[in-house]
């Protein structure tokens, strides 16, 4: 059984934190925005594009939730620089940060690595492992700050088991799934923030539509059947989990896994 699969939480149970979600316009991350937001936390939206993330800004709000902030910004392009003046932008706005949920993905198309070009490859690093990298570096000293700090890197399964077609992407998402573990084994002890990654199996999404668009949507779960891994993994009820990699797989009973 997984660890958030009788997992109810309470409509107050993440009051008061302050949480990023990076993708937070479509998706996964819109998931784990909008079910954050629906047990009291106070999202920072990330994401490329405005309207997407108005949206769910305008979501969140409508549904009660407590007021969001939304941060246009392409991953791709951030220097140090931005990821400085992100953290400095929270801190004056919250003066807190609890938690990150790097959910935004890199991804050109499937092609034969003869086809591949070397930008779509730095592009696609740069969102999946280098801009979360420079981010979550840039919020260190407010994460610290926090009694309970979690950071999540939600992966893909072609960081473990690549095919063919899938070159910069599965190789890129090899290195997230490698800057997980070392930031996890680095920041092992409190007050440093507890790193864990989310591997999601095939659910129903904007890129899981993109990658397979002759697929049977109604053979796989929905992204939105992943609200209650967000919220185990991001509230207390996970507090002393560090450095796992979690699997999400309704259909798989063997649980998740961990070094």
């Amino acid at each position: 059984m997984q660890p958030w699969q009788d997992f109810n939480a309470p409509s107050d149970y993440l009051k008061d934190r302050v949480i990023i979600v990076t993708g937070a316009g479509q998706g996964i991350g819109e998931v784990a925005a909008m079910s954050l937001a629906a047990h009291g936390a106070t999202m920072v939206l990330v994401g490329r594009n405005d309207k997407k993330l108005a949206k769910v800004y305008d979501a969140i709000e409508a549904a009660g939730g407590a007021k969001p902030a939304a941060v246009p910004v392409d991953l791709a392009a951030m220097s140090d620089q931005d990821c400085v003046n992100f953290a400095n932008l929270i801190w004056k706005e919250f003066d807190r940060l609890d938690g990150i949920v790097h959910c935004a993905n890199g991804f050109n198309h499937l092609s034969p690595l003869t086809n591949q070009k070397l930008e779509e490859w730095v592009s696609m690093y740069r969102v999946n492992v280098a801009a979360p990298f420079a981010i979550t570096r840039a919020c260190l000293p407010l994460l610290k700050r926090a009694e309970d700090a979690s950071v999540l890197f939600v992966g893909e399964q072609h960081a473990f088991d690549p095919k063919a077609y899938w070159g910069g992407f599965a190789t890129t998402r090899a290195g997230q799934a490698a800057l997980a573990k070392v930031a996890a084994d680095e920041w092992d002890k409190a007050p440093m923030p507890r790193v864990n990654l989310l591997v999601p199996g095939p659910v129903k999404s904007p890129f899981r539509t993109k990658t397979h668009p002759a697929e049977d949507k109604e053979a796989i779960p929905a992204a939105a059947d992943m609200a209650s891994a967000f919220l185990w993994l991001m509230g207390p009820a996970s507090a002393e989990l560090r450095g796992q990699t979690l699997r999400f797989n309704p259909m798989d009973t063997s649980g998740w896994a961990g070094d």
